[in-house]
Parts: structure tokens; sequence; C-alpha cells
């Protein structure tokens, strides 16, 4: 039975943030959230960055019939149009921050058991979000895969821990028990080579499982989307994002990003796609000048300020690395 209490590592952390960031940018959500349960609580483990997201990483709830995720968990999935329009959800919880609009999917651990759900909310019927639950679902699959690796590193420890236990005792009657002592070690080598080799087999996976079950959903969302220059290019922004959590990004550029503000991450992405001022200025419904001012603060981060380099460039020559 797996280990409900397993930690998870603030690096898998890192990425589930990435997720529920870009799931907020492309479903035009305020709040994407992953929750976790330890019956009769249900909490917030993770929030997307988004600017009206009333939901803070830790914020507790109680189980109940009137909350949206107990009815993600009792049926296996839940999708709220308008609760303001359905007696079953229109005194429930999550409206005390007026969030009428549900989607959500659960989440399990390997043996099945309940890790907690992943779900977007909004305070209007969302047409995005609906077209975006396939989706959802898909990376609903990826943190179950997340999962699943964390229980097999774990019960991989146990066992090195297991084996570095016998190599003590071993160690104190080496002279007389050389061979033995040999073996431990031999297994001890070929369990820490097979934990590398997990990695990159999870590594490969995940990859695998972004081109064969996320990269032809979003071909399907653009087809829907191809009029919409916004979603459109937001939707590009997502594909960029999968690659950062799928890739190994730099050190330089991973440090970079984390300096910029979400407005400031969404230029510059668009920028090194080749985006124009203004056309990032029709894309994100701002003046110009507005994008200008950007530029300029992420020029300053970069130290281009006095500099005539070319702005892309200088963004694409960190990137070249990437993925």
């Amino acid at each position: 039975m797996v280990n409900t209490d397993t930690k998870i590592p603030k690096a898998t952390i890192k990425n589930w943030q990435r997720i529920v960031d870009v799931i907020a940018n492309i479903a035009n959500v305020p709040a994407s959230l992953v929750m976790r349960t330890r019956a009769p609580h249900h909490s917030v483990f993770v929030a997307s960055g988004t600017k009206d997201n009333p939901y803070r990483v830790g914020l507790e709830f109680t189980l109940n019939e009137k909350l949206y995720c107990y009815g993600v968990l009792r049926d296996g999935k839940l999708v709220v149009e308008d609760a303001n329009c359905d007696p079953n959800w229109a005194d429930n919880d999550d409206m005390e921050h007026g969030m009428s609009f549900y989607l959500g999917y659960p989440l399990h651990w390997p043996d099945g058991a309940v890790f907690g759900t992943i779900c977007v909310l909004d305070k209007r019927r969302n047409r995005k979000a609906l077209l975006f639950r396939d989706a959802l679902l898909e990376f609903a699959r990826v943190i179950e895969a997340d999962l699943k690796l964390l229980v097999e590193i774990e019960a991989r420890v146990r066992l090195e821990q297991q084996l570095q236990a016998t190599l003590d005792k071993l160690e104190l009657r080496v002279e007389e028990r050389t061979n033995e002592l040999k073996e431990a070690n031999t297994a001890l080598r070929i369990l820490l080579l097979n934990v590398e080799k997990a990695r990159d087999d999870y590594d490969a996976n995940i990859l695998r499982q972004i081109k064969n079950l996320v990269v032809p959903t979003l071909n399907k969302l653009r087809i829907q989307l191809n009029e919409d220059a916004t979603a459109s290019a937001y939707l590009h922004l997502l594909e960029e994002g999968l690659k950062s959590i799928t890739a190994s990004m730099p050190d330089q550029l991973t440090t970079f990003f984390d300096r910029l503000t979400p407005s400031e991450k969404d230029i510059a992405m668009m920028i090194m796609s080749g985006q124009t001022t203004k056309g990032i200025a029709r894309i994100m419904s701002r003046e110009p000048s507005t994008i200008e001012f950007h530029r300029n603060n992420i020029r300053k981060k970069l130290g281009l300020n006095k500099s005539g380099q070319n702005l892309r460039s200088k963004l694409l020559s960190i990137q070249k690395t990437w993925g």
C-alpha cells in the first residue's frame, strides 16, 4: 500500500506550478489548482499565480457535499458550467469567492488511493476552459505519472537503506566475509544504476506522453481557435511551457526567467517567437508604450540597457541549449 505521506520534492512542485500557470493562461481562468486530500481535510497544494486567484497554498477545506472537489472524488469528474443555474451547486462553498464555473478531475496514487484533484474555476461560464477539458485530463495523467515515480524512488531508497544496513554489518566481519561484501557492493552499484535508468526512462516517458497525448489535443484546440489571435498566441506559450517541463532548461535561462514578472515572461516568450511590439500589444490588448516599458525592464535585467545588442538575439542565445 502506498504511503500517502510521501513527501513531494520541490522540483516536482515547481513542475506542477508551471502546469497550473500554463493551464490558467490558456483556459483564461482566474484559478487553476492542484488540491491534496487528507480526509476529512482538502487543501490547496499548488495554485496558479494568476492575479485574481483567491486561493492560496495551504488554504484548507473540510470535505462535504457542498464542495466542488467532493463531487469530483465521488463521481470521477465534475463540470459545472454555471452554479447559479444548478440547484445542486448554487450554495457550494466556492460561491463565497463567486466561482460559479468549475471543471475538475481526481488525482490518484499508483495503488488507486486518492491524492486530490486538479481543477479550474471561474466567475463566469468559460467556453475556452470547456474546450480545454481533454488537455486538463492529460495534465492530470502527467501529475499521476509524477506520483508513480515518487513512490518507485521511495521504494528504491528504502531498499538502498536496507542494503546499506547490511553493508554496515558486513564491514564488521570484512576480513572473514570479503566475498559477501563484494557481492553486496555490486548489488548496490546495480541498484544505483537502476535508479538513474529509471529517471532517464521517466523523462522519456513524460516526453512521449506530451507528444502522443497532449500535443494532439493542442492541435485540435488550435484548429478550433484559429481565428482567435490572442488564444493562438497563448497556445504557443503553452507549447513553449511544455518544453520547460519536459526538457532540461539551462540554469542561466531558468534563473533569468525567475526574475521576470508574469507579464514580462509572456512578452519575453513572444519576443523569442518573433513577435513585434505592435503584434504583442495587439495580442495582449495593451498599448505599444506599455509593451515598450516591459521590454526596457527585460533589457535592464539582462544588462542590455546601455548596449545596442538586439533583445531577441540575446534571449535566443540564452535559449540555445534549451530542449
